[in-house]
Parts: C-alpha cells; sequence; structure tokens
C-alpha cells in the first residue's frame, strides 16, 4: 500500500504522471469518456462524477475516504474549482477551499477581497443595465471593460469607451445570456503572469510570461521568461504574495495575471491551480521547476518547496497556429521542418487543449496538429479556438525561442476556403 493517498478532479496526465513510483495512490474523479486512456497507468481507479457538482463528488468520494482517508483532494482544471474547493471543506483537508475557489471565480468577489485587504484595487462595479453602465463609464473618465463576472477563456470581452457601444456591448452580452456583467476600468498596458507556488500560507513565485494576443483579448502566444516584467519584478512578486493572502490562497499552484499600467502592475485575475496554455511546461524550460511534479509532492511534503525563485535559465514559448478560418482544404509541412511534428490521425479529436504536451517535454521544438482537412478552422473569438495546433520551442531566452517558432510557423500551411 502506498504511503499517501489523493483525490484528484479532473485534469490530464501530466501532473500525477509518475505518482506511484512516488507512493501515492490517485483516484481519480472524472466524467466517463472525457479523460485521457494513458491516465488511468497513474491512478488507483477512477470514479465517475460530473466535475461541476460538489456534493456528488463528495458522495462518490466518502465512502472511499471512510475506507483510507485522503491527504488531499486537488483540481488541475477550472471547471471543478469550487466543487474540488467543497470537498476539501467536508473532508477538513489543507488546500484550497470552496471560499477561496469562488473568490478566484467571481471577479468581483476578487476585487472585494483586495479592497478589504488594502491591496492595489481598481475601479469596478457589476452593472445590471445599461444606465448603470453608461453611470460608471462617466465616473471613470475614460474606457472600460465589461465582461462576465465569472468568466474564462478571454469569452465576452468587451472594451468600450461610449454610451453607444457600452449599449451595443451590453446587447450583446445580454444574448449570450449575461444579464449583469462587471464592469471595470480599462487597464492600459502589456499583461504578464506570475506561476506561483504555495505552502503553508508561503508563496514562491516562480515563472513569469507575457503574451501575445488578438484585439478580442484572445492570447495566440506564450512566452517566458517575460522581458517586459522584468524591471517590475520585485513589484510583481510583491503583489502576488498579497493578492494570494486575500483571497485565503495557502496551498498549490496558482496563476496570477497583471497588467503593466504606467503606474505599475495591477491585478487582472488569479487562479488556484495549474495555468493552462502549456504553461507548466514552459516555466519548466525556461526556470528548471517543474510544477506538474509539485503539485503532488509539495503539499504531501515528499518534495520542499525552495526558499527562493529560481533565475531563468533559458527561454520557452507556446505558439498556437491560427490560420484563417474556414474549411480546411489542405494541410502542408515541410519537410525539413526543424521539429518532431505529432498530428492527430483523420477521424480523431484531441481529448484536451494541448495534446501530446508531456509525451514532447524531452523536444527542444515539436509541433502538434490536431486538425485535418475537412476540419474546420473557427475565428479566434477566445482561447478554446486556438485549438489547430501549437508549436513548443526552447531557446537560450524567450527570444530565441520565439524566433524558432515563428521560423517553424512559416514552413506550415494551412489552406482553406
Amino acid at each position: 500500500m502506498s504511503r499517501y493517498r489523493v483525490a484528484v478532479i479532473g485534469g490530464m496526465p501530466a501532473p500525477i504522471h509518475g505518482a506511484k513510483e512516488l507512493g501515492i495512490d490517485v483516484v481519480l474523479v472524472h466524467e466517463e469518456g472525457k479523460y485521457e486512456p494513458s491516465i488511468l497507468a497513474h491512478t488507483e481507479r477512477v470514479v465517475h462524477a460530473p466535475l461541476d457538482d460538489g456534493p456528488a463528488i463528495h458522495a462518490a468520494l466518502s465512502p472511499l475516504h471512510a475506507e483510507r482517508p485522503f491527504d488531499r483532494v486537488m483540481t488541475t482544471t477550472e471547471v471543478a474549482a469550487i466543487s474540488s474547493g467543497y470537498v476539501v471543506d467536508m473532508f477538513g483537508l489543507p488546500g484550497v477551499t470552496e471560499f477561496t475557489a469562488r473568490a478566484l471565480k467571481d471577479k468581483s468577489l476578487t476585487r472585494e477581497c483586495l479592497a478589504k485587504a488594502d491591496v492595489e484595487n481598481v475601479r469596478y462595479q457589476v452593472v445590471n443595465s445599461v444606465e448603470e453602465a453608461v453611470s460608471f463609464l462617466e465616473q471613470v473618465g475614460g474606457k472600460i471593460v465589461l465582461k462576465p463576472i465569472d468568466g474564462a477563456a478571454s469569452l465576452h470581452i468587451k472594451e468600450v469607451g461610449t454610451p453607444e457601444q457600452v449599449a451595443e456591448a451590453m446587447s450583446e452580452l445580454a444574448a449570450a445570456g449575461i444579464t449583469a456583467p462587471m464592469a471595470e476600468e480599462f487597464l492600459f498596458g502589456p499583461v504578464v503572469s506570475v506561476d506561483s507556488f504555495s505552502f503553508e500560507g508561503r508563496h514562491l513565485t516562480i515563472g513569469y510570461s507575457e503574451y501575445r494576443m488578438n484585439d478580442r483579448f484572445v492570447e495566440w502566444e506564450v512566452s517566458t521568461p517575460s522581458r517586459v516584467a522584468v524591471p517590475h519584478l520585485a513589484e510583481l512578486r510583491e503583489l502576488t504574495a498579497k493578492l494570494l493572502d486575500a483571497v485565503g490562497v495557502t496551498e498549490g499552484p496558482s496563476h496570477s495575471e497583471f497588467v503593466l499600467t504606467p503606474n505599475g502592475p495591477r491585478v487582472l485575475e488569479s487562479h488556484a491551480r495549474l495555468a493552462g496554455s502549456g504553461a507548466p511546461e514552459l516555466v519548466r524550460r525556461a526556470f528548471g521547476l517543474d510544477l506538474n511534479r509539485m503539485f503532488l509532492t509539495v503539499p504531501l511534503g515528499i518534495d520542499e518547496l525552495p526558499l527562493e525563485s529560481p533565475a531563468p535559465i533559458g527561454g520557452a514559448v507556446a505558439l498556437f497556429l491560427t490560420p484563417k478560418p474556414g474549411p480546411i482544404t489542405s494541410i502542408t509541412v515541410s519537410e525539413d521542418i526543424p521539429a518532431t511534428v505529432r498530428r492527430i490521425p483523420p477521424g480523431g479529436s484531441a481529448r484536451v487543449f494541448m495534446p501530446y504536451l508531456f509525451e514532447l517535454g524531452a523536444e527542444n521544438t515539436a509541433v502538434v496538429i490536431t486538425k485535418n482537412p475537412g476540419d474546420e478552422v473557427a475565428p479566434l473569438l477566445t482561447v478554446a479556438d486556438c485549438s489547430n495546433g501549437y508549436i513548443l520551442a526552447s531557446g537560450t531566452d524567450a527570444l530565441d525561442a520565439i524566433a524558432k517558432a515563428e521560423a517553424i510557423n512559416a514552413q506550415i500551411d494551412f489552406v482553406t476556403g
């Protein structure tokens, strides 16, 4: 019998790869047919339950917890954040509580927690009508953003600067079922993120990344270490710790986003989980710490949380393939492309956002193409639309990695029409 036992709600194989060798039994909670079969090799068993239903997950895990208690209940996926927190509370375990999960999911509650902790804050208001939104616009005296309170993946974010634009945006949001969005003052400056890990209330900032995005705030490139973050690094690290304290994060990975305004960094949002878009792999390549491994080992005391933030040892990038929208006629890859190439077979589908990512960890450069002729390239309206494939590259620094990725991208031709 293994020394440790954890329940992991949802997620991918990478964070629990090697769990058995570490003496950890993993009970995976997932929805039937929604997980990669390869994950089974790393689990004690799989329990089926809706990922967003805390009481259902608690009911499924309670008999197992009574037989042999879990040391932790954890998740790597946003959809299970609140439900996992519910189970953490019900079992009385350390970890991300339901309150903390809700405080990070609800962007207005995040702002409220920051204000109560006297941490820098951004002007915001939940608006229930066009009139309220226009009034907030006038109070701010400049551009504002309208967005869902619990939004994700850059979906339904509206940048507006006039009453007419406010009315149009509110109408579009209402059509999408969002009748009480959050209004925030628009923050001018580049977006950066900080990946951290916490244990017993101590927060260690590790990686810091930056993004390239389109006019809908959809991120199609993530690179690390961020060049623009360096002058603000001390302030970003301090602000990250204050943010995590304000919402009650004490343990586990977190991913926090900031805007580097002319007046310094301002909080955009945060998540108490491993980041998406391949961030843990980019951090591993650029900073030498494996967040996927730490996800299990640090909370259980197998590995110690380092005392100091690591210095960069290189650079890395994930560049998503963004061909012209439309039905795919052909995809051509140069024969001498300087990268390992993996493709989803015709008729197949990717069960995860970035398939093969864990398997490509040893490759300096790699390409994954997830679409085939006959498939459709969607307009880039949300991060979920970055699903045509991706390029992964390491370099001496972020710019070197980006140059490699762009050269590889030039040797991939999607024909759509």
